[in-house]
């Protein structure tokens, strides 16, 4: 899938346009805009959060990238267990995994995936990933690690550890500056990061292996923190792509995987997310399935409202921090 930003021309358009290319392969500048930001996305989120992924990241580079052409190709690490219908999807609008050893990106996002084992390196993914990690030390100016990417690339590079919650940092949180840096530019404050993890990376730890804590949240601890290197490494311990509804999806999962006996323990209610008397209801269905458990209860979920301004809370926070990072990547060109 290559797509390419022009919001110069069509910002509102809901069209996305294939790239242009000369005929050598290399990038067409559009006007006197400037030469196109080559960005890459490998894709290793779950088969029914890979094409939501896409669109969100999709929205937030062609919202961040104002009057500066954008190209993204995507991609998909082959060590991800798929569906026959997912394989299809990526086999035939990704592009190969392999294009990345001649390609010329300029920036590239990987995402994290759904833990299957107990340790990252015992992941079928791991090996692949960290070679990933290498490639783009050495190819990007700047890359994005996502969620597990983050701690599994940290892992690789330096050895550090994640560590296991005692229960699932679920939720928005109110994230703030540590230090000033061009990533945080004009991010409100405070800024609203959806998170969904069960492991995490501490601020001490990660600060004596050379990283820059650049944002805090309550309760969530470290939000991002950046490496610098021939590639500046910038980690999310969130999801600020994600859109409004990503975290209700997750937690309905989960509802129903407890109660299909797929998951012993019932989730808990995402954090500053849903309004009070949704999160009433919910309080009390949990109390009847965790008494009853049957899977003819989803059917009793209650309507589900969130709390006001949840989606443009998030969404500002995610805009402004893409917007920096293209912007960043430009500047080192």
């Amino acid at each position: 899938m290559t797509l390419l930003f022009d919001n110069a021309d069509a910002i509102d358009s809901p069209t996305l346009a294939p790239a242009r290319l000369t005929d050598d392969g290399g990038a067409r500048h559009v006007g006197e805009r400037g030469k196109v930001l080559e960005i890459g996305l490998v894709n290793n989120m779950g088969d029914a959060a890979m094409r939501a992924t896409e669109r969100q990241f999709m929205r937030l580079l062609r919202a961040g990238s104002g009057d500066r052409p954008v190209r993204l190709r995507c991609f998909a690490l082959r060590s991800v267990q798929r569906s026959p219908a997912a394989r299809q999807h990526i086999d035939s609008l990704y592009a190969d995994i392999d294009e990345l050893q001649h390609s010329r990106l300029d920036g590239l996002i990987v995402t994290g995936a759904e833990p299957r084992a107990a340790t990252l390196q015992r992941e079928p993914y791991w090996d692949e990933l960290r070679a990933l990690v290498d490639w783009a030390e050495a190819n990007t100016r700047s890359t994005i690690w996502s969620c597990l990417a983050a701690h599994a690339a940290v892992l690789h590079l330096d050895g550090i550890e994640r560590r296991r919650l005692p229960r699932k940092c679920s939720g928005v949180y109110a994230g703030e500056p540590v230090q000033d840096d061009e990533l945080l530019a004009d991010l409100p404050s405070p800024m609203r990061v959806p998170h969904s993890r069960l492991n995490d990376l501490a601020a001490d730890t990660l600060a004596a292996g050379g990283y820059r804590v650049l944002t805090r949240a309550e309760d969530a601890g470290v939000d991002i923190f950046a490496r610098e290197g021939r590639s500046r490494f910038v980690f999310f311990q969130g999801h600020p792509e994600y859109d409004v509804a990503s975290l209700q999806r997750e937690y309905l999962r989960d509802i129903g995987r407890f109660l299909t006996g797929e998951r012993d323990d019932y989730p808990e209610i995402p954090v500053a997310y849903f309004d009070a008397a949704t999160e009433a209801a919910l309080h009390a269905l949990r109390s009847d399935a965790e008494r009853n458990r049957d899977p003819a209860m989803i059917g009793r979920l209650p309507k589900l409202t969130l709390r006001p301004g949840v989606a443009d809370d998030i969404d500002a926070t995610a805009t402004t921090l893409f917007r920096n990072w293209l912007s960043s990547i430009a500047s080192r060109s």
